[in-house]
């Protein structure tokens, strides 16, 4: 089974709700919720609405994975929040400087936990870890641990998978978070998730960029029916006017750069292509308006 959600809620809880059956909880890593909080969240959700749980900073940042006496705490305030949730899944996130010389320090750290029934997930962050040798110590400690490795599938596949498969997508810009992705991403993306399906493995899909729940929302249809819905309503100019309205003006082509250049504009059917394309060699000025801004798209780019 292949179970797609978002880390964290993009829109409000009842519009998720009516449209996903999955959340990565992502305020936990910031604080230490409240019971009857925690229990509200439940009662909100539908009945069959999974929550996975990511665990506090204080687990995996400050402590860094040193199973003392304050980290062992932590993560036993983390395993009640679990417990009120009824979630199968916990999410441990380590920094970048984490790194995978410190690989014995996270086994220590798995192997002294309490994890009750809970199947533990580890994100590791980090060009040390993408090295051949050190993938190959990881994925025998994750075995050993029966920890699930957790990567984006877009950008590498797990060290090891446990029953869960459990991926993150973060999107592949430069920066971290901005980013949409495109239709031909996401059939990449279910190509390669589909193999941990056929292994009889529970397989979770969260999105966690700008756009997730679009891309939830058009990922789930494709996995449904074959087909994605539109980003936008039309194609061409069109397309990049309905973008370029959503954001203010005046702006400056550096700026535009930045704030759109990572979203996608219809260009036509069945091809889809990064606004940043289209404003990269336009003139350094400033716009008064979307309209202004296409105008000149379409003198530069010869566009239509």
């Amino acid at each position: 089974m292949i179970k797609v959600g978002c880390c964290g809620f993009p829109t409000s809880m009842k519009k998720y709700f009516e449209s996903l059956s999955l959340v990565e909880l992502n305020s936990t890593f910031y604080n230490y919720p409240q019971g009857r909080t925690v229990e509200g969240w439940r009662e909100k959700a539908p009945e069959k609405f999974e929550f996975t749980v990511k665990a506090h900073q204080d687990i995996s940042h400050k402590a860094k994975l040193k199973a003392d006496e304050t980290c062992l705490q932590a993560f036993e305030r983390i395993i009640q929040i679990c417990k009120t949730l009824h979630s199968k899944i916990l999410l441990i996130q380590t920094p970048g400087s984490f790194r995978s010389d410190r690989l014995a320090e996270a086994e220590r750290f798995f192997r002294k936990v309490n994890r009750r029934n809970l199947t533990l997930v580890w994100e590791t962050r980090g060009s040390s870890w993408e090295i051949e040798d050190v993938y190959k110590k990881l994925r025998q400690t994750a075995e050993t641990l029966d920890v699930t490795h957790v990567t984006d599938p877009l950008r590498a596949m797990p060290a090891h998978t446990g029953r869960a498969a459990y991926f993150r997508l973060h999107g592949l810009g430069e920066r971290m978070y901005y980013y949409q992705h495109s239709d031909s991403e996401l059939k990449k993306l279910e190509q390669s998730i589909r193999p941990f399906e056929r292994e009889s493995k529970e397989v979770y899909v969260l999105f966690n960029n700008l756009t997730m729940f679009d891309d939830a929302l058009r990922f789930k249809q494709y996995m449904s029916v074959g087909t994605f819905p539109r980003i936008t309503c039309s194609y061409g100019l069109a397309s990049v006017r309905e973008v370029a309205a959503k954001t203010r003006y005046p702006a400056s082509t550096s700026l535009l750069m930045k704030k759109l250049g990572w979203k996608l504009v219809e260009a036509e059917e069945g091809k889809q292509v990064r606004l940043a394309s289209l404003l990269d060699g336009l003139p350094t000025r400033t716009y008064n308006s979307a309209e202004e801004l296409v105008d000149t798209i379409k003198s530069v780019k010869k566009m239509d």
